[in-house]
């Protein structure tokens, strides 16, 4: 796994999650430009899933086991897109508080994903 994608994905989920956080708070649905963050988001997201599958094709392993590692990939991936279809369900603030409630297991997600691969 690269760390700094890693990080990356875990800090740009942890700013998506405050500003709809903030939103939440202001009594603010998720307006187009949460989604283009989502989006973002998302995509970092797709990027390491790619990297990891990468990786296991070279015949790297991660340290606590191939099957675990792949699940959290691809809950890592599902996370915040999944926050997004069921905010597009609540236009109320709680559709925000949905996806900042998203992006924090996406940051969970990728701490477990570190401690899977170096174990």
């Amino acid at each position: 796994m690269l760390d700094a994608l890693t990080v990356a994905i875990a800090v740009a989920a942890l700013a998506l999650a405050a500003w709809c956080g903030f939103a939440a708070y202001r009594d603010q649905p998720t307006k187009d430009w949460h989604f283009i963050g989502m989006a973002v988001v998302s995509a970092l997201a797709l990027l390491q899933l790619v990297v990891g599958v990468v990786q296991l094709a070279r015949g790297e392993k991660a340290d606590e086991g191939t099957a675990i590692f792949l699940a959290y990939l691809i809950g890592a991936v599902c996370a915040v897109p999944a926050a997004g279809f069921l905010s597009l369900a609540e236009r109320t603030r709680w559709g925000s508080a949905t996806v900042a409630a998203g992006a924090v297991v996406l940051a969970v997600l990728e701490v477990r994903l570190y401690d899977i691969w170096t174990g």
